[in-house]
């Protein structure tokens, strides 16, 4: 009987486990371009993904999204150039709304040279300063056409999707006050946290 009992166990637990672990690269995995919405505390926003170009990045993104690693993170980084007056980024999907780090798999390739730009309203993976293969969960939004973040000589921050809708919600975000945040080290923190509730996979568009 605790035979049977152990055993059985050990199939609820490989279950959650193969459960809590699912893999973006089948998620709809003949559809080079899936699309998501990103529902935030300020609206809701369309991204059209491109597997394309990015398919390291695009399943990687989709693994955190099918296992519900976004919910409750926030965006953390609302920046203007303030030198040039423009917008510049708008970043996310790391931190929780206490501004503590979530849970990261391991680092990807850096797919930056695949062709895409990172132009206004584009979405690219994040990676630490100088090491441009660590990215793992959080991505950034570009709020204008920023060319110096494109590859040229050395790395740049791959672009994996545009949005299709929401770009209202994108502008509210970026109207949002910021301040420093002792935390994080940063001035560009949004003061009331915008939040990510979640991020739903959508059908499919038939063709």
């Amino acid at each position: 009987m605790i035979r049977i009992l152990v055993f059985a166990f050990l199939i609820v637990t490989a279950s959650f486990a193969q459960a809590a672990n699912k893999e973006g690269r089948f998620v709809q995995k003949d559809n080079l371009f899936p699309k998501v919405q990103i529902n935030t505390s300020l609206g809701k926003i369309i991204v059209e993904l491109d597997r394309s170009r990015a398919p390291l990045t695009v399943n990687n993104f989709l693994t955190y999204v099918v296992n519900g690693d976004y919910k409750g993170s926030v965006f953390h980084r609302v920046e203007r150039d303030e030198a040039n007056e423009k917008d510049f980024v708008i970043q996310g999907g790391g931190y929780d709304k206490d501004y503590d780090g979530m849970f990261e798999r391991k680092p990807i390739f850096n797919e930056s040279g695949n062709g895409l730009k990172n132009e206004m309203y584009s979405v690219a993976m994040a990676y630490q300063d100088s090491k441009p293969h660590s990215g793992t969960r959080q991505f950034f939004f570009n709020m204008d056409d920023n060319d110096h973040l494109n590859p040229g000589r050395g790395w740049g921050f791959a672009v994996f999707g545009n949005v299709t809708d929401g770009y209202e919600t994108l502008d509210k975000i970026m109207q949002v006050e910021t301040g420093y945040n002792q935390k994080l080290g940063y001035s560009f923190i949004p003061k009331t946290a915008v939040i990510i509730h979640s991020v739903d996979i959508l059908p499919a568009e038939e063709f």
